[in-house]
């Protein structure tokens, strides 16, 4: 954690506000001093709530009385990041929304004016921050299960779509907002792929929304596998529901269940189990409890990463100049979908 906290200004006032980043910045004791969105009594319920002291009326108020030592938080959609981000001050220091704009061209720009204006900027790509991953990264890195081979994402769940009216009509959905976590999560684990492979596609319960169903594969060559498999239109209840992420070595392997995602945004408990081989031996499955989840906490990491870039001058985890990347490879994804795969005959 840093060592000395910054206030925290925060720009847009939906749902992932509520039940995300305010919960998770009361955890942590960040003081959020203001807030502003178009839909003003959306901010007044959330500062009313919270405890925010200032509700502002504009965008230009929220700058004017923002002090210079600061972090705005752009809890926007990926298309609105760029106009904002061209508004905040010269070396402003920000955490943006993730997506990093809704294509590559985008986030391009994003990066560019985030250098230009030479702001510390950073996007809320939280996944490797949550409490399980910290605590997988860490297994992983000590050697426990070996060389790590292998990533496996299953996510087939119910999810209300309905809470982000934002994304109707919009031409890109599931990997651009959500499956970009898992490709982010497991760039932090592998470094950027050689090639991206995925088809994404619809459901007639869900006609309003472009995709809500990805395979995913991640090219890391002949000795490593990543493949992430979605599908947020599971309507056959809730026992069956399924949200993992394995992490697969050659000494033993971690499962992590991602509760949040189901019943969402209720969820259920994480769980985190994990197996060690041992010659000789029975392999053996073991439950370790992690305290803290997705929501909120990790959004803690994301925040802390620029906290600690502003005292240290070094660059956060998860700057712009790495966000890039997983921008890139969502863009790749989107281009293998549109190319399609090989034709049986001809």
């Amino acid at each position: 954690m840093p060592q000395n906290y910054k206030s925290i200004y925060i720009i847009g006032a939906g749902s992932i506000v509520h039940d995300a980043h305010m919960p998770a910045y009361k955890t942590a004791g960040f003081d959020v001093a203001g807030i502003f969105d178009v839909d003003l009594s959306k901010a007044k319920l959330l500062a009313n709530k919270f405890g925010i002291a200032n509700v502002f009326e504009s965008l230009d108020d929220l700058l004017l009385a923002a002090p210079k030592d600061v972090i705005f938080d752009l809890a926007l959609p990926g298309s609105a990041i760029a106009e904002v981000l061209e508004k905040l001050p010269i070396g402003a220091a920000v955490l943006m929304q993730k997506p990093m704009g809704n294509n590559l061209q985008e986030a391009e720009r994003i990066l560019q004016i985030s250098q230009d204006r030479q702001q510390l900027a950073g996007v809320n790509f939280q996944l490797r921050y949550a409490p399980f991953i910290t605590a997988a990264r860490s297994m992983v890195d000590s050697g426990k299960i070996g060389d790590l081979c292998g990533i496996d994402v299953r996510v087939d769940v119910s999810t209300p779509w309905h809470l982000w009216k934002f994304l109707h009509g919009l031409p890109r959905v599931e990997i651009l907002y959500h499956s970009i976590h898992y490709i982010d999560l497991v760039r932090s684990f592998f470094g950027n792929p050689a090639r991206m492979m995925a088809k994404t596609v619809k459901h007639p319960a869900m006609k309003e929304i472009a995709s809500v169903k990805s395979n995913i594969i991640m090219d890391y060559g002949d000795w490593i596998s990543a493949n992430i498999v979605t599908d947020h239109c599971h309507i056959y209840g809730p026992q069956k529901e399924e949200a993992n992420i394995i992490l697969k070595g050659t000494k033993g392997a971690i499962r992590m269940k991602l509760g949040v995602l189901m019943d969402y945004p209720n969820g259920v408990p994480d769980l985190f189990e994990y197996i060690i081989l041992t010659e000789n031996k029975e392999p053996i499955w073991q439950t370790i409890n992690i305290e803290g989840t997705w929501f909120p906490h990790a959004f803690i990491g994301s925040m802390v990463q620029i906290m600690l870039s502003m005292e240290s001058g070094l660059e956060p985890d998860n700057a712009v100049l790495d966000a890039i990347h997983t921008m890139a490879c969502v863009e790749a994804a989107y281009r293998s979908d549109g190319v399609g795969g090989i034709k049986l005959y001809g």
